[in-house]
């Protein structure tokens, strides 16, 4: 009988004692998806999503970077490629309206938003000229 109500203190106590790293994890992981979420740059075009893919695809190729996935779904097109350094490059594209498409760059996984503000900038040059 006491051996089994250590058993349940110990228990109670390891559940209560677990918990905290529980919630630690937790608000670790909503931070880090608060600056993944922050790391990406984006900016919406005047222009059709089709355009702004293949101008996309060019731009990219112009900075030696290598495109080896692209997705296609109804509300978004990603390109993945690795850039010269061979760091990861998403690239989410979002039809807004039939004549808009918004375009999102996240380079890397931690601290890439200076580098995926540079690419977005000459995807979306790219894009304005092939108007």
């Amino acid at each position: 009988m006491l051996k089994g109500m250590l058993s349940i203190v110990l228990l109670a106590f390891s559940v209560f004692n677990l918990s905290g790293c529980i919630f630690l994890a937790a608000g670790a992981a909503g931070v880090g998806t608060a600056k993944w979420m922050s790391d990406k740059a984006t900016e919406t075009v005047n222009s059709p999503i089709e355009k702004v893919t293949k101008s996309t695809k060019a731009a990219l190729e112009d900075m030696k970077s290598s495109v080896y996935k692209e997705t296609h779904a109804p509300d978004v097109t990603q390109i993945l490629a690795k850039d010269i350094s061979g760091r990861q490059v998403w690239v989410d594209l979002r039809p807004v309206g039939a004549e808009k498409t918004n375009i999102g760059v996240r380079v890397g996984y931690l601290n890439g938003e200076k580098d995926a503000a540079k690419i977005l900038e000459i995807i979306v040059n790219k894009a304005k000229s092939w108007l």
